[in-house]
């Protein structure tokens, strides 16, 4: 499977629009990295990967008060458009509640991390 983070993010987003309490996805270095920025920021509980053939990740997802912590995300950046965005241009997201995700030289990052480094990448999504 070429593009596993778009069906990681599909998976979460319906997942929580049936308010699931867990979830399982692909295992890939790509996701690994997106959950763990997704549990630093506090929009999932926790995940752990799962010893079977094939190896999987289980979710487990974040509801507050009976409502999803994620109410949407819009993914950028697809296999037949690609969208990159400039280190110049990370301060266009500053005014907006969601947090958008980046994938750099310097690994997966957050538009805020990506701006503190001086760094630009390609736009995956945007999340919130």
């Amino acid at each position: 499977m070429g593009n596993t983070y778009i069906d990681l993010l599909i998976r979460i987003k319906n997942g929580c629009m049936v308010k699931k309490r867990e979830l399982d996805v692909y295992n890939s270095k790509i996701n690994i990295q997106i959950l763990k920025k997704l549990k630093a920021l506090k929009l999932i509980e926790d995940f752990s990967t799962v010893r079977e053939k094939p190896k999987k990740i289980t979710v487990l997802l974040k509801y507050e008060n009976g409502l999803p912590v994620i109410t949407d995300i819009k993914i950028i950046s697809k296999p037949g458009k690609r969208a990159y965005i400039k280190k110049s241009h990370l301060s266009l997201f500053k005014k907006t509640i969601s947090v958008v995700f980046l994938s750099t030289s310097k690994g997966i990052m957050t538009n805020k991390e990506a701006e503190s480094k001086n760094i630009g990448g390609e736009l995956l999504f945007e999340i919130w």
